[in-house]
């Protein structure tokens, strides 16, 4: 079969740094990364992929842990062989049991920590994709083929309808009973604000410290300089950040970073 496979599928790598290298597009909220480009892998007969093909499967599967390692640098969207495999993982138990673990694990880590009595321990969470998940809005738009478009998620968003990771949630709730001042730290626009609260309210999260949102101001920056600004302002207030959860490494790295972060697994978009 892997003859077959490769008899069938020519396979052409282009190095970003090769003149005239097919580059990937940066994905949805746009600005400029500091992340390598990636390796574009070009299918000269995608539909001889099937679906049930075990090298297909596996490139998938290698494409997917690249991707939660930071490898695959920015990329626009989820290759066409690997929607399939997207889907079943997203919608099945392998996607639960690994949102599992990185709960389990921020859990103890937090219970490690030797809370001080000013109420400055604080963590940090992203919201889409870490407390609520918008997976009925990818369900109709291929699980990360399209190319985002930011009026129809706007209008997904608005519903005010997602519903939450239940790992997350039991974290969530576990964080706050340990003590901790809980900082939600979203891509969203100040002007979903209220709309926010509310799906947060109905998917059950509550007590948080303070919501922050993209400001006019924030809205060109990068997802990594947004982020790192704001933690940047808390820390200036004097908060000590343990913790932080999020699904993109734009959630995590930069400046002010966390004493643990914690990246819980997205297959369907990259944010830089």
């Amino acid at each position: 079969m892997k003859s077959l496979f490769f008899r069938t599928i020519s396979v052409t790598f282009f190095l970003a740094s090769f003149s005239g290298a097919a580059l990937v597009d940066d994905h949805i909220h746009g600005g400029d990364s500091h992340l390598p480009r990636p390796v574009v892998v070009e299918y000269s007969d995608v539909e001889s992929l099937a679906s049930g093909n075990d090298d297909v499967r596996l490139w998938c599967e290698s494409w997917r842990f690249a991707g939660e390692a930071n490898n695959l640098g920015p990329w626009t969207t989820v290759p066409v062989e690997c929607v399939s495999y997207v889907k079943t993982y997203m919608t099945g138990k392998r996607y639960a049991f690994d949102l599992e673990m990185v709960s389990r694990e921020a859990s103890r880590f937090a219970r490690s920590i030797q809370m001080r009595t000013d109420g400055m321990d604080a963590w940090v969470f992203d919201i889409d994709e870490t407390l609520l998940s918008n997976l009925p809005y990818y369900a109709e738009h291929k699980y990360g083929l399209e190319i985002f478009n930011h009026g129809l998620f706007d209008k997904w968003v608005e519903k005010a309808v997602a519903p939450p990771i239940e790992s997350s949630l039991k974290l969530y709730e576990e964080i706050l009973g340990y003590g901790f001042k809980v900082f939600l730290l979203t891509g969203r626009s100040e002007a979903h604000r209220s709309i926010t609260v509310d799906n947060l309210n109905r998917a059950g999260f509550r007590d948080w410290e303070r919501l922050i949102l993209r400001s006019l101001d924030d809205r060109k920056k990068s997802a990594t300089i947004y982020k790192s600004e704001k933690r940047d302002e808390l820390v200036g207030e004097g908060y000590r950040l343990h913790g932080n959860s999020g699904d993109q490494w734009s959630d995590l790295v930069g400046s002010s970073t966390s004493n643990r972060s914690f990246k819980l697994p997205n297959s369907m978009y990259y944010i830089p």
